[in-house]
């Protein structure tokens, strides 16, 4: 139920140098009500602006995946499905370097150290229990913050491999 209250979404897109190449800054702020039915459009209108920047090219899914998972324990975990609380979302993408994503709640925390990092067979079966340790497979860092209302997470840019170009003539 979405009681009346919408996704806010602000992007601004600030290029560190002149055009839209190396260098430019996306930075997006969003909201959401701790609800599950706003998670899904959420991730979407992030996503096409993440996927429009090009800061990620090739990693797209993995971002989704990390996002849709830190959202739903913001939502459900964080703030217990209280709709009054929000959810917030911080996106800095920058050209050829990565995506860096916060996501903070409104709940209580909770102790990072307690979640363990294996996944079991009960695990895979269990309705819940995978999320965070998704975001870690998916993106490169993933910390939180201290009381465990916030978590960071970092995917770099693929790195395309350069061909290695000699002058030498025999070829090497």
């Amino acid at each position: 139920m979405n009681n009346g209250r919408s996704v806010h979404v602000r992007a601004n897109l600030r290029p560190a140098f002149a055009g839209r190449g190396a260098g430019s800054l996306l930075e997006i702020d969003a909201w959401i009500p701790s609800e599950i039915s706003a998670i899904s459009p959420l991730v979407k209108r992030l996503m096409r602006v993440i996927e429009g920047s090009h800061c990620i090219t090739g990693e797209e899914s993995a971002v989704e995946l990390a996002l849709q998972e830190a959202l739903n324990n913001a939502v459900v975990h964080g703030n217990r499905l209280d709709a009054h609380k929000l959810v917030h979302v911080r996106c800095r993408c920058k050209v050829g370097k990565g995506i860096s994503l916060t996501v903070s709640d409104q709940g209580q925390g909770f102790d990072p150290r307690t979640v363990s990092d294996s996944v079991t067979v009960e695990n895979l079966e269990a309705d819940h229990g995978r999320g965070i340790h998704l975001m870690k497979l998916a993106m490169d860092e993933v910390s939180f913050e201290q009381r465990g209302t916030e978590v960071h997470m970092c995917k770099r840019a693929a790195r395309t491999p350069r061909a290695d170009v000699r002058s030498d003539s025999r070829g090497f």
